[in-house]
Formats: structure tokens, C-alpha cells, sequence
């Protein structure tokens, strides 16, 4: 009887580029990207899945890399802090928190960009949060208060404490959002 393998051949859909990787089953996303691939952007942290450094976007969802197995992201899409601009236009979190200086050393701000993006379409979809006053469906989305804001983003700590201009950044990138959904419904 052959002794069963603890590594398998994946491949990762990184933004927008296919990857082809020969990992350990117990290889975490996180240690894929930045020692594998080196998408070094994605910050490890505490490595428990408790500060937000490390949130990626799997699939359009936010996602704690230093949690999800590499084996189990196969044919999934990932976008990491990297592949959120478009090209040589940055996006417009990321020019947001650039803007209002949403962050001050820095090591967490590409989990907060991927969380605030995350955030942005969550709330335009009309999920509710843990301080949204009516989930009733036909409510329709809460304003994208700074109360919302801070819940919504709860999950990403930053030990320098710019957590006001965070929530700035992703106010003003929201409004952004919305106003540029209402221009192309208009024009259509």
C-alpha cells in the first residue's frame, strides 16, 4: 500500500493570472502568496486570523488568508492588494486612503483596502451589519454611516490607531462607488 502524499499540485487564480504550485496540504494561502509567489502585499500578523493583516479577497469575499489552505483556494478567485487597481489607475480605496492618509506605518493597510473593498459591495448588495436598525430586505442598504463603517470593518486592527481616517477613506470611496453606479445607470 502506497503511504498517502501530504503535498498536491494546485493551481491559484491570483489577479487575473493562473499559478501552478506544488504545496504542502498544511500550506496556508497567506505563506503561498508571500513566500511561493512573492505577492508580498499581504501582510502576516498573528497569524490566528484575528487582526485582519492578512484579508484577501477569495471569490469577491473577504477572507483571512493565514486561515485558508492554499489546497483549499484551488479554482477560486483571488484578489490580494496587488490586483485591486486597475492597471496604472489606482482604486478609488486605494486613492482614498492615500488622500485622507488612512493609514500610518502602513502594515495593515492592504488587509484594510481588501476589507474596504469587500465592505463597499457588501453594503451595495444590502447585507445588513451588527448595528444596521432595519434587516428587513425591503429596507434596502443603511446609509454607509461611520457607526456602520467601523462595524462593518471591525474585523481589521491597526495598532497605530488611524481608524478615523480609515473610516473617512472608506466613506469617501463608497460615495465614489455610488456615484459612478448612478452615472452608468443613467447613461445605459
Amino acid at each position: 500500500m502506497t503511504p498517502p502524499t501530504s503535498s498536491s499540485t494546485v493551481t491559484l487564480h491570483i489577479n487575473g493570472e493562473k499559478h501552478t504550485l506544488t504545496v504542502d496540504h498544511r500550506t496556508t494561502l497567506l505563506d503561498a502568496l508571500r513566500d511561493r509567489l512573492d505577492l508580498t502585499g499581504t501582510k502576516k500578523g498573528c497569524d490566528h486570523g484575528q487582526c485582519g493583516a492578512c484579508t484577501v479577497l477569495v471569490d469577491g469575499r473577504r477572507t483571512v488568508s493565514c486561515l485558508q489552505l492554499a489546497v483549499a483556494s484551488e479554482g477560486r478567485e483571488i484578489t490580494t492588494v496587488e490586483g485591486v487597481a486597475e492597471g496604472e489607475r489606482l482604486h478609488p480605496v486605494q486613492q482614498a486612503f492615500l488622500d485622507l492618509d488612512g493609514f500610518q506605518c502602513g502594515y495593515c493597510t492592504p488587509g484594510q483596502i481588501c476589507s474596504a473593498v469587500a465592505v463597499i459591495e457588501e453594503h451595495a448588495a444590502g447585507w445588513p451589519s451588527a448595528v444596521t436598525a432595519d434587516v428587513r430586505p425591503e429596507a434596502g442598504p443603511p446609509p454607509l454611516n461611520t457607526e456602520e463603517i467601523k462595524e462593518r470593518m471591525s474585523g481589521n486592527l491597526c495598532r497605530c490607531g488611524a481608524y478615523g481616517q480609515i473610516a473617512q477613506a472608506v466613506a469617501r470611496a463608497a460615495a465614489e462607488a455610488s456615484t459612478e453606479k448612478l452615472t452608468e445607470e443613467t447613461t445605459v
